[in-house]
This record gives C-alpha cells, sequence and structure tokens, in this order.
C-alpha cells in the first residue's frame, strides 16, 4: 500500500519505517523542513536499536519518501497515520492541537476514499473528533473512516515490538477499514484485536496505568522489604511465579519515567475527574512515583549526612536502558534534589549525554566514562542498568573514589560482592542484605 505518516518523531519513524519494511511505500510528511532534510541524508534523530539498519535498506530500496507537503502526501496515500505528539497541558490532560490541525489539513486533501489512522496516544473521544474535523473540512461526497489503532512501542526494543506484537488494536466500526488494516499488518501474523475505537483508546491508557501500577505496588513493596528486613528481589521473584502476577514489571528502582507512563497516568486521571470519578487508585500510584524518585536524594543524605560541597557520581542519565530518552527521568529528580542541597555532580551516560545538556547544562559537569565519574566521589549513584554498568571493575571504582558509598537504585549488582570488595552498599528493598 501507499502509507503517508505525518509526524516524524519517535512514533512516526518506527512505524513508517517498519511499514517500509513490510513492503509498502511510505510518504515521511512533517512540517519541519530540518527533520526531512536530515532524514533525506539518512540521519535518524532518535536512538533505537534497529531502527538505524533498517531504514537505510528501505531507503536504498526507494520504499521511504520525504516531503513536507501535507496536501500532496495525503493525495497519495491509501492509508494516512497521525502520529504528532500529544504532549500533556497544565491540567494534566492531552493537548490534541497538532492533532486538530493535521485531521484539517488531511481534510482538505481528500481525494478518494482513505484511512486516517489515530496512531499517537489519544483519549477517549478522540476518533470522533478527528472525523467531524476532517468531514468539516472536506467534499461531503468523498469517504473516509478514522480507526483508532495505538501503538505499544517500548523505547528500546520499538522495532522488535512492532515487529512481534503482542497484538493490533484496530478501533472501527467500519468493514472496509477493518480490511484494509487486516491486509496491512497481515505479514506480522499477530493477533488482531477489534474493537469499536472508543474501546481501543481507552485499551492503550489503561494497559500503560496497570504497568505503572505494577512498577510503584513492587517500588512500596521494596521500601516496605527495607523496613522488615525482607529482600525485595526474592519477594518479587516469589511473586513472579504466581500465573495471575506474573514475573514482569516486578523489578523494584527508582520509579517509571519516559514519555508514556507519566503522560498517559496523568491523562487518564484527568479523563476521568472530567466524567465525574475519582481514580484515587491511579492517582496513588502516580505519587507512590514521585515519592520513590525523591527517595534516592534522602538515601545520599542519610549515607552522607549535609550533601554540600560533597561530589556525587551518576551512572545513568537516559530514564532505562538503550535509548537515550530523559524525558520525566529518575535522574531528573535526583539530580534537582541533590543540586538544590548543594552538592557537586559528575554524570556519565552511553547515550543520553547529549540531551542531558539541553536541561542541565550549568548544573552537572559531564565526564567521559564511568570511571571518570567514580574519580574522587563521595557517593556513586547507579540509575540506570546499562549492560556496561554491570560489567565494570568495581575494585578499580572504589580506588578511585573519595568514600565508598555506593547506591544501586536496579538492583544489578550483587550486594554481597560490592561489601567484599569495601563499598557500602544499598539496593532498593534489600533490607536483607
Amino acid at each position: 500500500m501507499k502509507i503517508c505518516i505525518i509526524g516524524t518523531g519517535y512514533v512516526g519513524l518506527v512505524t513508517g519505517t517498519c511499514l517500509g519494511d513490510l513492503g509498502n511505500e511510505v510518504i515521511f510528511c512533517d512540517i519541519d523542513v530540518g527533520k526531512i532534510s536530515s532524514l533525506k541524508e539518512k540521519k535518524i534523530p532518535i536512538y533505537e536499536p534497529g531502527l538505524r539498519e533498517i531504514f537505510i535498506r528501505n531507503f536504498e530500496r526507494g520504499r521511504l519518501l520525504f516531503s513536507t507537503d501535507t496536501a500532496d502526501s495525503v493525495a497519495r496515500a491509501d492509508v494516512v497515520f497521525i502520529t504528532v505528539g500529544t504532549p500533556e497541558d497544565e491540567s494534566g490532560a492531552a493537548d490534541l492541537s497538532y492533532v486538530k490541525v493535521v485531521a484539517s489539513e488531511i481534510g482538505k486533501s481528500l481525494n478518494r476514499y482513505k484511512v486516517i489512522v489515530n496512531k499517537s496516544t489519544v483519549p477517549v473521544g478522540t476518533s470522533r473528533l478527528v472525523k467531524r474535523i476532517v468531514r468539516e473540512n472536506s467534499s461531503a461526497d468523498i469517504d473516509f473512516d478514522v480507526v483508532s489503532n495505538p501503538e505499544f512501542l517500548r523505547e528500546g526494543c520499538a522495532v522488535e515490538d512492532f515487529m512481534n506484537p503482542d497484538r493490533v488494536v484496530i478501533g472501527t466500526g467500519s468493514k472496509r477499514a477493518i480490511e484494509t488494516m487486516t491486509k496491512l499488518y497481515e505479514p506480522l501474523k499477530a493477533d488482531i484485536f477489534v474493537s469499536n475505537p472508543e474501546s481501543a483508546e481507552m485499551i492503550k491508557y489503561a494497559s500503560n496505568a496497570f504497568l505503572a501500577t505494577k512498577i510503584s505496588f513492587i517500588n512500596a513493596i521494596a521500601n516496605v522489604c527495607s523496613a522488615v528486613g525482607a529482600d525485595v528481589e526474592r519477594v518479587a521473584k516469589g511473586m513472579g511465579f504466581d500465573k495471575r502476577i506474573g514475573p514482569h514489571f516486578l523489578e523494584p528502582g527508582p520509579g517509571y519515567g519516559g514519555s508514556c507512563f507519566p503522560k498517559d497516568c496523568k491523562a487518564l486521571a484527568k479523563t476521568a475527574d472530567d466524567h465525574g470519578y475519582d481514580f484515587y487508585l491511579l492517582k496513588a500510584v502516580m505519587r507512590v512515583n514521585e515519592d520513590q524518585k525523591r527517595l534516592i536524594g534522602k538515601w545520599v543524605e542519610e549515607m552522607l549526612g549535609d550533601v554540600k560541597d560533597k561530589q556525587i557520581g551518576i551512572l545513568g542519565l537516559a530514564f532505562k536502558p538503550e535509548t537515550d530518552d530523559i524525558r520525566e527521568s529518575a535522574a531528573l529528580t535526583v539530580l534537582q534534589y541533590l543540586k538544590q542541597r548543594g552538592a557537586n555532580i559528575l554524570a556519565y551516560d552511553p547515550i543520553a549525554m547529549n540531551n542531558i545538556k539541553s536541561v542541565l547544562n550549568d548544573d552537572i559537569r559531564l565526564v567521559a566514562n564511568a570511571y571518570d565519574v567514580a574519580e574522587g566521589s563521595d557517593a556513586v549513584i547507579l540509575l540506570t542498568h546499562w549492560e556496561e554498568f554491570k560489567k565494570l571493575e568495581y575494585g578499580k571504582v572504589k580506588s578511585l573514589m573519595r568514600q565508598p558509598f555506593f547506591i544501586d537504585t536496579r538492583n544489578c549488582l550483587d550486594p554481597d560482592e560490592m561489601e567484599r570488595l569495601g563499598f557500602v552498599y544499598r539496593g532498593v528493598g534489600r533490607g536483607a542484605c
């Protein structure tokens, strides 16, 4: 098919590139001339394992095209994907400004039947909104369908998630649209779940909110484990054997972050409020998560006392490994907490260094590697579980530090080994250590 992707951010690039790899012709359309120019030069603006290789392969096969002309791009397409950003507004709701603009442009550009796909994460009712805006801006005799097709792409393994999905959700009441979307996704050999648009929109938010709940729950359990002398690693493993619970998202840490969970939880809570339901369970999940991030800074103070003029080393800035995304990263909260109390910060991340500069460039000193982080530090905090951090020579790390205080917020190191090396070690919920 001929596919138009409007919006060349994270979701748009991954979706369009992978659809190209399935044999479709994909037009990436964006009003940002700089983005389109960079893509034409085979420059990928995000870090995602495997994406660059697939992009270049399909670029060279002529399957990927690029344009700033929305009208022409839409006119040439069979299926138009809306993949623009939906950031949270001041109230916590999803800001649909970009979606509305794109819907208007699509309406003006309709020249024949098309399936218009909401791929961006949007609140319940957005499919109806898009359909209304498209209709208001198009000729009355041109038929089209609007489909909710939420993405479930995890940063760091988004290509794998797209090519091998747990399910593909299609929200529409149109048989013609269902046939088109089923044909488009047929090469993936995935289970296709069809619902009305409202249910499809809710599935995305409900899924992310539930996973966020699991993370906040195990972090709360970890804090209880610390108080009573239990080891949360053993507790989580024991829970995970229960098929009703499962082992996934029961890894304690410094709290969830990134572009999805924080924004989507706030948007779902706001939707509930707007419809007269106080979603206090989800609000508690978000509160636990923010408390968890601040708790890490308090642990440093418990170890060192006054942190003013103390040097703190930070290993990891991205919210998770295999991505350069620092949005809502626990590192931002920890860094700000310590800086406000006068600490001097050294930091290193394998991929996210450039992104952190635009946020905290004057507040921290970025160094070339993990050992530079340790040199002269009174404490080191491991915040992102990059594989290279697990493989460091920790005897060397300790020898470089001024004081041997080490906080492992991802529980990726062996407590006994760290203590044998002479560290004063603290993990999350490892009260038995």
